[in-house]
């Protein structure tokens, strides 16, 4: 997994199926280069096929699986980044015509499109045949085990003075092939009998750390701290999550084309689907793993989320309260709250 997502970003061809010579290779239309230019077909996500009016081309029984289109003549790189990137939708207003083929693997080609969304790239490929051992091959089983929750320990802990708790903890976690360590902030002291104040926060760069106003995440992440070290003054205690999981799971890269895209008017749900990506792609059950880790069973959580409360209780977690966590809007991010409100179901 860890040698296919280096290949992606480098733009190195990838097979995607079961066994090392299995399955067509794939050239990320993103990062590729030559000497493999030119393919008569194309695989995109099911996303990117709605955007260029080709998801009535997905077959029937296999619904939001990903397209594989062909072109009159063979696309190359230029053609292929134009099919794949939203920003260039201006500059070839004319795509195709093309041809769906069937999918001869759903499976791989959703796999696909799941290492391109985890390497930051853009979720479309080149596809064409190549001889053995040309490709890095990966399966959809080394993704799932790639993915499996179980790989993460904790790696490190160490006392940390912040500005909310002097006296807070901070673990670290990781997984021996994934890049991402992920961390939480312990403030107060542990009772395993007394379930903490918990705030899941997906990592920000923008908002986080330089004060972005296009989003609420770093106005979020101060007051869930202030919250924390408040419930630890009363003889509670709280956990920050801090996941690393930029752009709701997209990767910084594709966070930032899609802000170039609402600078346009698109809203945040349009814009990750123009790019051909999830509306939310972060992984909850690596959540769930670090709270089993520490030792955390049930929690309090902070959030205007219902489907983030749905979906840690759905891998084990005793959610056993809401907090609502909103904070006031500024004239920047006053359209990206109403599109949480209206569009992907946040109590606002």
């Amino acid at each position: 997994m860890a040698l296919a997502l280096d290949a992606l970003r480098h733009g190195w061809p990838v097979r995607v199926g079961e066994g090392p010579d299995a399955g067509d290779v794939l050239l990320p239309a993103e990062t590729g280069f030559a000497p493999c230019t030119s393919a008569q077909r194309m695989l995109i996500s099911a996303a990117r096929a709605v955007t260029l009016k080709l998801a009535n081309q997905r077959e029937a029984a296999v619904p939001e699986a990903p397209v594989l289109i062909r072109a009159a003549q063979a696309f190359d790189l230029e053609t292929a980044r134009a099919v794949a990137d939203p920003a260039l939708d201006l500059a070839h207003p004319m795509k195709g015509p093309f041809a769906a083929e069937p999918l001869e693997d759903p499976e791989a080609a959703r796999a696909a499109m799941e290492l391109a969304r985890l390497a930051g790239i853009l979720p479309a490929f080149l596809v064409a045949p190549a001889p053995a051992g040309e490709a890095q091959g990966v399966s959809p089983a080394d993704l799932a085990a790639w993915k499996d929750t179980r790989r993460l320990a904790i790696a490190a802990r160490a006392r940390l003075p912040v500005a909310a708790c002097e006296t807070a903890e901070i673990i670290a976690f990781r997984a021996l092939d994934d890049l991402r360590e992920h961390v939480a902030l312990v403030i107060g002291t542990q009772d395993g009998n007394r379930p903490p104040l918990v705030r899941l926060h997906s990592e920000c760069l923008t908002g986080d750390i330089l004060g972005s106003l296009k989003c609420d995440c770093g106005p979020q992440l101060d007051a869930a701290l202030r919250a924390m070290a408040e419930e630890a003054g009363r003889g509670g205690w709280g956990v920050l999550l801090y996941l690393r999981q930029e752009g709701r799971g997209i990767g910084l890269i594709n966070k930032l084309r899609a802000y170039r895209l609402q600078d346009f008017g698109f809203d945040t749900v349009d814009a990750n689907n123009r790019l051909g990506l999830p509306t939310e792609a972060r992984d909850f059950p690596v959540a769930a793993r670090m709270l089993d880790l520490l030792g955390v069973h049930a929690i309090r959580l902070m959030t205007n989320n219902p489907a983030k409360v749905s979906a840690l209780r759905a891998v084990g977690v005793d959610v056993i309260e809401r907090v609502p966590h909103q904070l006031p809007p500024n004239p920047h991010n006053a359209r990206y709250l109403e599109t949480k409100r209206d569009r992907t179901g946040h109590l606002l």
